[in-house]
């Protein structure tokens, strides 16, 4: 979407890693605008500005002017950046020169709108399966989002790419019967884990995994008696001496 925002920048006669740092330490960013059958131009941002611009609700969809000081005022879009892996901070960005009479091919935010029927009648869930969906259009009409009325969605049902309503020059680019939202029921099997968990847990002092012993007698409490057989008793013996 076009927006009336102009950043200003300045012709970098250097390039390089140091003049790259140089620029940073003078705080501003290097940066390189293309594209429009032009030639490449390197030129010097304030970062601030891109990140406002990034942080937009139109964020990388937002058409801006750039300003460069001495030279050229021309709508841009911000196609690439780069930043510190560990600040955070930004480092680098690619500007494209934009032809407000050409088609451009763009990722459109999607939203949910509005509290589906099967989660309030049937304890269902909203699940939100893609977040953007491309289209064409020309830059003018580039929309800052897609709203998805969810309102009448039931358990099994969903809303479409090919639901979303394209208006003036739009045309839809994602498969239209790609699911852009539904409603799922719960599973039982996450209800019932709690009492199976409950269930399976062993006693205090158990070990777990272990059989229940099993008592046996053996055979030294059978055949004591017939030990006993084969002595003969005291009075036997007596009988024998005399």
């Amino acid at each position: 979407m076009r927006k009336d925002i102009t950043v200003a920048a300045v012709v970098r006669a250097s390039r390089g890693k140091n003049a790259a740092r140089r620029t940073r330490r003078a705080g501003q960013i290097p940066a390189v605008v293309y594209g429009a059958y032009k030639e490449p131009v390197s030129v010097a941002v304030n970062p601030r500005d891109i990140i406002k611009i990034v942080h937009s609700q139109t964020g990388y969809n937002t058409i801006f002017n750039l300003a460069i000081e001495g030279g050229e005022s021309t709508a841009v879009m911000l196609v690439d950046q780069l930043s510190d892996p560990v600040r955070g901070n930004l480092l680098h960005a690619d500007f494209k020169r934009v032809d407000l009479t050409k088609r451009l091919r763009v990722a459109v935010p999607v939203r949910a709108e509005g509290e589906a029927k099967g989660i309030k009648l049937q304890g269902g869930l909203l699940e939100l399966v893609i977040r953007a969906v491309e289209i064409e259009c020309l830059p003018d009409d580039i929309p800052e989002s897609f709203a998805v009325d969810v309102t009448e969605l039931m358990i099994g049902q969903a809303k479409r790419a090919g639901d979303i309503a394209m208006s003036g020059s739009m045309k839809l680019l994602s498969p239209a019967d790609a699911v852009v939202a539904h409603v799922v029921a719960l599973r039982a099997e996450e209800v019932a884990a709690a009492p199976e968990a409950a269930a399976a847990t062993p006693e205090a002092g158990a070990t777990p995994g272990a059989e229940p012993e099993v008592i046996k007698k053996g055979k030294k409490d059978e055949e004591a008696p017939s030990e006993e057989k084969g002595k003969k008793a005291p009075s036997e013996e007596k009988g024998k001496k005399k």
